[in-house]
């Protein structure tokens, strides 16, 4: 009987989330907040669409590159694209280049082996050295372009010029399309993942240079307090509550307003309840979570009051520890 009732209970809660499908994300004091969806293939668009997404806050191109034996071509890869722009009509899409390294087996990638691949030669560091895998890329994106709502951000830069070089590559390749007569837009957003603290440290200098941060908190947390997400003898110093970590985000959020840009976040804290409701109080534009945590972030924010956000907010990264974070919250929500 007990069974019967929990599986009613979560039957009549998926009916009451569905509802919101279609409603925007706004607090009861009526700040707004992007509601976006990571995806890895264009598969995934069926749930992003049944989840009310906003947008796609972060799609994983690295799929297409893994499970073969050669690189996707220039054309397969434009055909992808296409497809997640078409579908989401003219909602925004963050698409973010390759970002894969040496702990995956790729046999037509000259991946060295090393002791820590996570901090190796991987993401923008391979593109960069390897133009003749970052060109066909970005010159399918840039003919996906005239689609829909694309924005290009690269991943793991950790310094300003990374992303010059960058943003010069996908401007040669502009012109080259442009010569051959292929139609690209010409409101594509460039965007860097905050993923390392000297790019955190430096926001207020990339912000004048990029359109928005996407802040991954993945591993900008496990650089952050140097411990391995994947180790469990360290696994207790992955704190995403950490008020390091707060401050980091904060610091951010604010370079890339005073600068009239915005951040967003597609690390797994952008969907945890009890990271939401400080995220909207340090002003994160963009949350991008799994599809399946929309609808329930959803109802979250729009029982919350961004007023009262930012006091729990700034009293959470003036805390010391993550035990004094979480508790600040959980007493907020009682």
């Amino acid at each position: 009987m007990l069974i019967k009732i929990s599986v009613n209970a979560s039957f009549e809660d998926k009916k009451e989330l569905q509802k919101l499908r279609d409603e925007e994300t706004t607090t009861i004091d009526g700040k707004h907040a992007e509601l976006a969806a990571n995806i890895g293939t264009p598969d995934d668009l069926t749930g992003v669409i049944e989840n009310g997404a906003e947008g796609i806050g972060l799609y994983r191109t690295e799929f297409l590159y893994m499970g073969r034996d050669e690189m996707p071509s220039e054309d397969e890869q434009f055909e992808a694209y296409k497809k997640v722009l078409e579908t989401m009509k003219d909602k925004r899409v963050v698409v973010r280049t390759l970002d894969i390294g040496g702990d995956k087996e790729l046999p037509y990638l000259n991946l060295p082996e090393e002791m820590n691949p996570f901090l190796g030669y991987r993401a923008i560091r391979l593109c960069l050295d390897q133009p003749d895998i970052f060109r066909p890329q970005l010159r399918a994106l840039l003919r996906a372009s005239a689609f829909g709502k694309l924005n290009i951000m690269f991943p793991m830069v950790a310094t300003i010029q990374e992303f010059r070089d960058a943003k010069a590559l996908l401007l040669e390749e502009k012109d080259n399309l442009t010569q051959e007569g292929v139609e690209v837009s010409d409101d594509i957003e460039l965007g860097i993942m905050v993923e390392i603290p000297s790019t955190a440290a430096l926001a207020d200098v990339f912000a004048k240079e990029v359109d928005f941060f996407s802040i991954g908190t993945n591993d900008l947390i496990q650089y952050t307090m140097a411990a391995d997400r994947m180790s469990e003898r360290v696994s207790y110093l992955y704190q995403p509550y950490n008020p390091s970590i707060l401050r980091l985000v904060k610091q951010v959020i604010e370079a890339s307003h005073k600068e009239g840009k915005w951040t967003g976040m597609c690390g797994e804290m952008a969907g945890d309840e009890i990271a939401i409701p400080l995220l909207l109080g340090l002003g994160l534009d963009e949350f991008s979570m799994s599809a399946t945590s929309i609808l329930k972030a959803r109802r979250q924010i729009k029982g919350l009051s961004q007023n009262e956000m930012e006091e729990l907010a700034d009293r959470a990264i003036n805390c010391a520890t993550t035990e004094e974070v979480t508790t600040l919250v959980n007493q907020y929500a009682k």
